[in-house]
């Protein structure tokens, strides 16, 4: 191994990604394998499909909710839960594909591992930015 392969990834001999979630139980510390992410390539995509999954699913139960109150117009409202699913997956695949980016970068700028909890949490962290924006505000600052 020369010099410039270690400097050029922090990534260890031997490393491959993880398969998708990866999800591991942190506690106690010595309860289970940790699993990380260091390709910029790995964590966009766990982003993205994470905040995919997240987005996918407030969408769909907003759909389900929109289907039940307005159950008398059946005729159209088959199409609800179809073009929220397409609106998710623009939305979630832009911000996935955004916040992914930026944490690849800064993750590859420091030499950094990635725990595969912090794709996870930051979809969840999209898709309450996405609740929280939905909501009109009318106070004034």
């Amino acid at each position: 191994m020369s010099f410039i392969q270690r400097v050029d990834s922090a990534a260890p001999l031997g490393y491959t990604t993880p398969d998708f979630p990866s999800l591991y139980w942190p506690l106690p510390i010595s309860a289970s394998k940790p699993y990380y992410l260091y390709h910029p390539g790995d964590i966009w995509r766990f982003t993205t499909i994470w905040t995919l999954i997240c987005i996918g699913a407030v969408h769909m139960v907003v759909a389900a909710w929109a289907c039940i109150v307005q159950r008398r117009n059946w005729k159209i409202m088959w199409m609800t839960p179809l073009v929220y699913a397409i609106i998710a997956g623009i939305e979630a695949f832009i911000a996935g594909s955004i916040v992914g980016g930026l944490l690849g970068g800064v993750y590859q700028a420091g030499y950094f591992k990635m725990s595969t909890w912090i794709p996870f949490v930051w979809a969840l962290v999209n898709a309450m930015v996405l609740i929280l924006s939905s909501f009109a505000i009318h106070g004034g600052l």
